[in-house]
């Protein structure tokens, strides 16, 4: 929404966000946790940046639960994994990653707050009167501010301002997009991450990388809606005017489908996995009744004789969970206010999005426009690394890339990070230099 120098915005993140050129981004999610290590190429366009992958690492994750830490062991040992095979990968050593934030009922509040400037040209003692304002009245307790994003501004009450530098009016007005999360959550993240010997450069929520990643110029300027359905949980994250206005998580996701195939086949979560793999659909085919699948019973030591199932009956399980996790997507986004703001767009990423019918069944609860994404502008990476379950990891990167800076309050995550916390006024100064 603001004018920047993308150029002085990117060799800012670069030198305080990775080691010379490279840039790191962690995705610590409910199943994997992955790793993209890359070096940015020369800016083509003011918003797309060419991200060159020199380094993929993913590994299983056992010790998340709705991505949030359940057993630190488990957790530091899958990051410890992936970080080496992308090291490996790119042959270099990462010290500082940007890393992702889906748990910590991370919640999505819009504040506005004027102040007055007597009929005076907008100035940036102005702007930092009013971030400061504004920083001194969310104090929310318990949580921590993950991102504050100024998504529109306005002068005498005309919204709709990207710069009101040099404007006159007698009051500036500034609408920003708060988003906390619980800082205890926070703390066991930054915790496990400690403990791999890695310095965590920034935080990102989930959606909003995910946005980043997937959605292409226009879809952000018109309006939509980015649903990512991961393991452990589902979120989506609504763009308008270049801007993220709104995001939310669900926990729900491709877990519970797993499970409840275990369940209703009683077979193992392994088996039930491979089944929705391979033969899982959202939508039921007239062939379903006639195709016999072979399903492995728990505790069945003999592998050849398997139980043998119609497909429909698979179908049968599969549907109604997908139903359920798109209709909680559509009432949360009704509830929010702001589904006219996503028009009629919908882009779907994410592991289970993959699953046949997925899309078709969105379309028709959300009654929406719906697309299959996968991570634009990445380079050198491997088609199964650069699919629609790695968009989150590709997200981070291109949040360090090109993403609008924040007016995000240093102090409340320096507590998490132990940076220093002295100069919240200055992060706001340095906040106005990189906008305008």
């Amino acid at each position: 929404m603001l004018t920047l120098d993308n150029n002085r915005l990117l060799k800012d993140r670069v030198m305080n966000g990775g080691k010379h050129s490279l840039i790191a981004g962690l995705d610590i999610g409910t199943t994997k946790v992955s790793c993209f290590i890359a070096k940015i190429d020369q800016a083509e366009t003011p918003r797309r940046v060419p991200l060159r992958v020199v380094g993929v690492g993913h590994q299983v994750s056992m010790g998340m639960r709705k991505s949030a830490v359940v057993d630190l062991d488990h957790v530091e040992d899958a990051i410890r994994a992936a970080v080496e095979a992308a090291e490996n990968m790119a042959n270099t050593t990462i010290r500082e990653v940007t890393v992702n934030l889906s748990a910590g009922h991370i919640a999505s509040q819009c504040f506005q707050v004027p102040t007055q400037i007597s009929d005076q040209p907008v100035s940036e003692e102005d702007l930092r009167y009013l971030l400061s304002t504004l920083s001194g009245q969310y104090q929310p307790e318990g949580r921590i501010v993950v991102h504050a994003i100024p998504t529109t501004y306005a002068v005498d009450g005309n919204w709709g301002i990207k710069d009101p530098r040099g404007m006159f009016g007698d009051e500036l007005s500034v609408r920003m997009h708060m988003i906390t999360a619980a800082r205890a959550t926070v703390r066991n993240l930054a915790l496990c991450i400690e403990r791999c010997h890695l310095e965590i450069v920034d935080l990102v929520a989930s959606p909003y990388a995910s946005g980043l990643a997937c959605l292409v110029d226009d879809e952000m300027e018109l309006g939509s809606v980015c649903i990512d359905m991961g393991g452990g949980t589902t979120t989506l994250a609504v763009f308008s005017d270049g801007m993220c206005v709104h995001l939310d998580v669900i926990p729900v996701g491709g877990i519970q489908v797993t499970n409840d195939i275990a369940r209703g086949l009683s077979t193992t979560l392994a088996s039930a996995e491979r089944l929705k793999t391979l033969y899982g659909s959202a939508l039921a085919s007239p062939t379903d009744d006639r195709e016999m699948i072979d399903v492995p019973q728990i505790g069945e030591e003999d592998r050849h004789s398997p139980n043998h199932i119609p497909r429909s009956l698979l179908t049968g399980i599969i549907q109604p969970r997908m139903e359920e996790i798109f209709e909680l997507v559509r009432d949360r986004l009704r509830n929010s206010g702001f589904e006219q703001l996503a028009s009629k767009r919908v882009v779907l990423t994410g592991g289970a999005s993959q699953l046949t019918g997925a899309r078709e069944v969105a379309a028709r609860i959300l009654e929406k426009n719906v697309r299959l994404a996968r991570p634009l502008g990445l380079v050198g990476v491997a088609d199964a690394a650069g699919g629609p379950a790695f968009s989150t990891c590709a997200g981070l990167l291109s949040y360090i890339a090109f993403a609008p800076p924040e007016a995000i309050f240093v102090e409340q995550k320096a507590k998490i990070f132990k940076k220093d916390e002295r100069s919240q006024l200055a992060r706001i100064g340095r906040w106005l230099k990189m906008n305008f």
